[in-house]
This record gives C-alpha cells, structure tokens and sequence, in this order.
C-alpha cells in the first residue's frame, strides 16, 4: 500500500487517495472529473484499477479485466468518456506490465483497450520512465490476388 508523507499532518495511504490529493495540489482538479457523473465513473474505474487490476494475478483475471476494459471502450476515447481523467493514468500505470506481454493477436482481439492504451501511452507527460508498448500492424500478405 502506498503512503505519502506530508509536510504539514499525518501521512496518507493508498493509491487513490494520494493520487486525489496530488492531482488538487497540482490545481488539476479537471482530472478527477467535472461533473458529477464523470467524477462518480472516475472514481469507479480508480476503485476497478485497485480491486480488479492490482488484485488479479491470473490468466483468467487478465482476460476478465481487458475483455471488460474492451466493451467499455468500444464507444469512448477516455475511461470516463471523451475526457482525459486520473483514471486513464492510473489505469495505464496498472496495466502496463500486462499489455507489454501480450502478443500480437491478444492485442488485435482487444483493439479498443489497444486503441486507448496506444493513445494514453502517447498522451505528453505520461509514459514517464516505462517502456514504449509496441502496436505494430505489418501485414505480410494481403487480400489481393
């Protein structure tokens, strides 16, 4: 579990938690959502990030997790919609060691969870020290007789 030591008070512990508190200290609050219903569906994917992405360590946890990122994203660029939320950070951070093992063909049969991670990946100032995860679509053969 991560703490935060603070100059001013007691620590503060847990990812989402700190997260929330860096975001208002950065006076970034646009991140934790602006209205009401994107900051509740922020909120809900910070919690999935923490129950379902960190608590999931199998086979069948990952197909689980990125089969529901998957239909979630078939009609939205962001997490929280058409908006660029701690979310879509915080969701990258986690799912980072998973997207970078899956092989090719996982990833073209996730394509919207590929889509959003390829663009989040991109987004300025977020990869920070992580590996590029490559989507590369070469086609050897074509369709063309």
């Amino acid at each position: 579990v991560p703490v935060l030591q603070t100059n001013n008070g007691p620590g503060l512990t847990g990812l989402m938690t700190i997260a929330a508190h860096l975001v208002k200290q950065a006076k970034k609050d646009q991140l934790l959502g602006s209205t009401a219903e994107e900051k509740a569906v922020v909120q809900q994917w910070l919690e999935y990030r923490v129950t379902r992405v960190d608590g999931g360590s199998s086979k069948e946890d990952t197909r689980i997790i990125l089969k529901d990122l998957n239909v979630h994203l078939e009609d939205k660029v962001y997490l929280a919609g058409n908006v660029f939320t701690l979310a879509d950070i915080l969701m990258y951070y986690g799912l980072h060691h998973i997207m970078g093992d899956l092989t090719v063909q996982e990833k073209e049969k996730y394509l919207n969870v590929s889509r959003w991670f390829n663009h989040i990946q991109h987004y300025p100032g977020v990869r920070q020290h992580l590996s590029k995860v490559i989507f590369m679509k070469n086609r050897l053969y074509t369709n063309a007789h």
